[in-house]
């Protein structure tokens, strides 16, 4: 022991929830194809890059998801950039499993999975590992397809949907 007392605090998960809404987050919706070949997806904010070299991604996903028991064994995943006008997407895609989410919307095929044609960008990954922590599973996968394109992203902060205006951009890089 190094002599470093630590102290267990009790937490509620609403208190963790509240720190949790004030990180914000870019929106990103995750696809793969389900077991019929059905497209299947859900809205994630926690999806970050993971490394460079090789090029790799990751995502925290419900254990409950379809989505995510359909990557388990496609083996394969995207990840799209929303836009900063595709709230409504986003919305979509967190809704309920079930038929309708791909309904309307314009996708193409990329390592046998559904690619968002108009996502700001997108990642179509090989699964390299998935470990289960808690209520989520993370999700790692290799890039092997990328597309990004011009625009603003979508923001996930404290239970919103948001861009990022000319003027918080601008105040976000007279901080740094």
């Amino acid at each position: 022991m190094n002599g470093v007392s630590v102290k267990r605090v009790a937490y509620a998960e609403e208190n963790c929830l509240g720190l949790y809404r004030k990180l914000a987050a870019g929106v990103t919706v995750v696809t793969t194809c389900g077991p019929d070949g059905e497209p299947l997806g859900l809205t994630a904010s926690a999806v970050t890059t993971l490394s460079l070299r090789p090029p790799m991604m990751l995502a925290c996903l419900s254990t409950t998801s379809a989505t995510l028991a359909a990557i388990r064994t496609r083996r394969a995943f995207a990840i799209h950039l929303l836009r900063a006008d595709q709230s409504a997407l986003a919305g979509v895609f967190a809704g309920k499993a079930g038929p309708g989410k791909f309904a309307g919307v314009e996708f193409q095929w990329a390592l046998g999975i559904p690619v968002l044609a108009d996502a700001l960008g997108w990642a179509a990954c090989v699964l390299a590992e998935e470990r289960g922590y808690g209520d989520h599973s993370v999700v790692v996968g290799h890039v092997t397809s990328v597309r990004s394109g011009p625009g603003e992203p979508l923001i996930w902060h404290d239970q919103t949907f948001r861009g990022l205006s000319t003027r918080e951009r601008q105040d976000a890089l007279a901080d740094h």
